[in-house]
C-alpha cells in the first residue's frame, strides 16, 4: 500500500531522481510527457513547491515512487480559458506536475494520487478541480478522463520554458 504526504527537505533528492527517470524514459521514447531535461521539470521546480507548502509525495514499501505539486496557483492561460464552471480563485484546486516513476508504472499509483488531490480539494472546500498536460501525454490524457476530467481547450503556449506547448485543461467540479 502506497502512502501520500506533505513533502519534507530529505525528500527532495528522491523527488530530483524520480524528474531523471521521467526525462530518461521520454529520451528512450518509453513515455511520452514533452518535458524536456534541464528545463522542467528539474530540482529547483520541487524545491519552490517544497517552500510554499505545496508538495506532495507518495511513498510505497518507504520508498518515493510519486509527486505532485497541490495548490491553488493557476498559470497564466488558464485566465481566458473557457472553464465550465466559473467560480472564485479561492475555490479553485490545481494539481501540477504529476509524476510517478516509471519502474511503477501500470500499478495504479497515478489515479490513487489523483483521488488523494479529490479529497485534499474536498477537506479545504476548493470544489473545482484544474489539472493541465501537454498533448502529447496521451497516457495522462487518458487517466484523467477516466477519472472524469473533462479538457476544455488546448492552447498553444511556452510552458515552464519549453517552448511550442500544446497545452491541455482540463477540469472536474466535485
Amino acid at each position: 500500500m502506497s502512502t501520500i504526504r506533505r513533502a519534507m527537505v530529505f525528500d527532495l533528492p528522491g523527488v530530483e531522481k524520480i524528474y531523471g527517470e521521467i526525462h530518461d524514459a521520454e529520451e528512450a521514447g518509453i513515455i511520452t510527457t514533452g518535458w524536456l531535461r534541464g528545463v522542467y521539470p528539474v530540482r529547483d521546480t520541487a524545491e519552490a513547491a517544497l517552500q510554499r507548502g505545496d508538495l506532495f509525495v507518495m511513498e510505497e514499501e518507504n520508498r518515493l515512487c510519486g509527486a505532485a505539486l497541490i495548490n491553488q496557483l493557476q498559470i497564466d492561460v488558464y485566465a481566458d480559458a473557457p472553464w465550465e464552471y466559473d467560480v472564485p480563485a479561492d475555490q479553485v484546486c490545481v494539481l501540477h506536475t504529476l509524476v510517478i516513476s516509471p519502474r511503477r508504472r501500470g500499478r495504479g499509483l497515478g489515479t490513487q494520487f489523483v483521488r488523494f488531490y479529490e479529497e485534499y480539494a474536498l477537506e479545504h472546500e476548493w470544489p473545482e478541480l484544474r489539472i493541465d498536460t501537454n498533448a502529447r501525454n496521451a497516457q495522462a490524457r487518458a487517466m484523467y478522463e477516466k477519472l472524469g476530467f473533462k479538457e476544455i481547450a488546448i492552447v498553444p503556449t511556452v510552458f515552464n520554458g519549453i517552448p511550442k506547448v500544446d497545452l491541455v485543461l482540463l477540469e472536474k467540479h466535485l
